[in-house]
């Protein structure tokens, strides 16, 4: 288990940096603000911030996805009552109590960084998984204004869906069309080609996505040979194994889900229990690493010269 600074809920607690996992931390001359994904397996509905050995989990989960953007950023990261796992396996229509107590959290946070920390630069935002949904949510509340609009780099939420509805209700949020756009959000999330459905992306939903391979939005296959390197990495952030070339993809546009062939899907188990198997939801940004990694630095250099 990694050490985590111990944490306390009260009013204005991000004005604590210890109640942030990360906190000012790289020195890019662009501000990432990362939401971790889903960590809590415990049998209760919101994670609790005393609980160190969740906390460790947070931590580490963050830092598996840290390399995409670190080099390129100064990385804020708060801790916040995530949802637990046990929330997915809800009815959708049952989860929002829940999901309300985590983006309270992540609204706080996000406010105190832009009150005291981002004083006019350009910013990031990026969550895999629940991550991406609390991403989704700040661009829904904060990203109507005009001036936090013209400082917005991009947005990977990666391991979501950006659906229909939610766009017609927010026209201010746009889907990447490319790979140098700015003020747009990245959004996939993968799986075998005979897969119909997961909680990520149910029946009946078309979800907006780009290809992280060849950076189109329609079904053109993108060959492996344009994956720069899918990285494995653990709760330090260490590259376990990287491996070029390591697959490619197609875009479902049906349903908007990034289809990726000739994997054996048992090498690669959904891991959680509401997934079934074929759904590559939790290597989102791992089959992709490198490629991910070289467009955040595309997307920063195309908004800088603007």
């Amino acid at each position: 288990m990694l050490s985590v600074c111990s944490v306390s809920y009260g009013e204005n607690i991000y004005s604590n940096p210890a109640n942030w996992a990360y906190f000012a931390e790289g020195s890019g001359g662009v501000d990432l603000f990362l939401l971790a994904p889903t960590v809590d397996t415990n049998n209760e509905f919101n994670m609790s911030l005393s609980d160190n050995y969740t906390m460790g989990n947070f931590l580490g989960a963050l830092n598996m996805e840290r390399g995409i953007y670190e080099d390129s950023t100064r990385m804020y990261a708060p801790y916040y009552r995530q949802m637990s796992l046990k929330v997915y396996e809800l009815p959708e229509v049952s989860r929002d109590e829940f999901l309300d107590i985590a983006y309270k959290d992540v609204a706080e946070a996000f406010s105190y960084y832009l009150n005291n920390e981002n004083k006019g630069r350009p910013v990031i935002l990026a969550g895999f998984s629940q991550g991406a949904q609390m991403c989704c949510k700040i661009l829904e509340d904060f990203f109507r204004d005009e001036k936090l609009q013209s400082q917005l780099v991009a947005v990977y939420a990666i391991g979501w869906r950006l659906d229909e509805e939610f766009l017609k209700r927010n026209p201010h949020i746009k889907p990447a069309q490319g790979e140098n756009d700015f003020g747009v959000v990245v959004a996939f999330d993968c799986e075998a080609p005979e897969i119909k459905a997961t909680v990520i992306i149910p029946e009946n939903i078309k979800s907006f996505v780009i290809n992280p391979l060849n950076w189109k939005t329609d079904e053109t296959f993108a060959d492996k040979n344009l994956n720069l390197g899918a990285c494995f990495t653990d709760y330090s952030g260490k590259i376990k194994s990287e491996i070029q070339n390591f697959c490619g993809a197609y875009i479902d546009t049906k349903r908007g889900v990034l289809k990726i062939p000739g994997l054996v899907s048992s090498d690669y188990p959904p891991v959680v229990s509401f997934l079934p198997q074929g759904s590559y939801h939790i290597y989102d940004y791992m089959f992709f690493f490198r490629n991910l990694q070289e467009n955040v630095k595309t997307r920063i250099k195309s908004f800088e010269g603007r």
